[in-house]
């Protein structure tokens, strides 16, 4: 496997940001069209590595897909508090998919949580269709916190995530 997992670089903003609404779009995760909010939260790369790091899976210099790893809570945790990393906006170029990027990036983002004092746990969020991103996280050891599931947008959506944990 050439997949390499490393910090976005800034050129590289615009085509993980496409990446990334796109496999949302596509998947049909956002339906609300190319007006919606959170679809122009998933494009500004820019703005979520200056909360968190955002790392991508590249091989031979071309962007396979890209995750945000938020250490602690902060303006980019959902769900994280205190002990907590947060796992956000994992997507994989759907022509790239299948071939290990997602796994490895979330991976990545395991090694950066156990590197961080005090992180005993790993969460995330998740549409209740995700099913491939699912089962990565199940063969990584994460668990289904249903306790902690939730709907970020409740006036506007009937949209419950479904929530996972690792502890560390």
């Amino acid at each position: 496997m050439d997949i390499v997992i490393r910090q976005a670089e800034p050129g590289e903003y615009g085509i993980l940001g496409e990446i990334t609404a796109q496999a949302y779009l596509r998947d049909g995760l956002l339906d609300f069209g190319e007006d919606d909010s959170y679809l122009h939260e998933l494009k500004d790369v820019a703005k979520r590595a200056t909360a968190a790091e955002v790392l991508v899976a590249v091989e031979h210099d071309r962007v396979l897909g890209g995750v945000t790893f938020v250490s602690g809570s902060g303006p980019m945790a959902d769900l994280a508090g205190t002990g907590e990393a947060e796992i956000r906006m994992l997507a994989v170029d759907r022509a790239a998919r299948g071939r290990g990027a997602g796994e490895a990036l979330v991976r990545a983002c395991l090694d950066r949580a156990r590197a961080t004092e005090g992180c005993i746990r790993v969460v995330l969020s998740s549409q209740p269709t995700m099913y491939s991103a699912h089962r990565i996280y199940g063969r990584l050891g994460f668990v289904r916190t249903p306790e902690r599931d939730w709907n970020p947008v409740p006036e506007l959506l009937d949209l419950t995530l479904v929530t996972y944990e690792l502890t560390l």
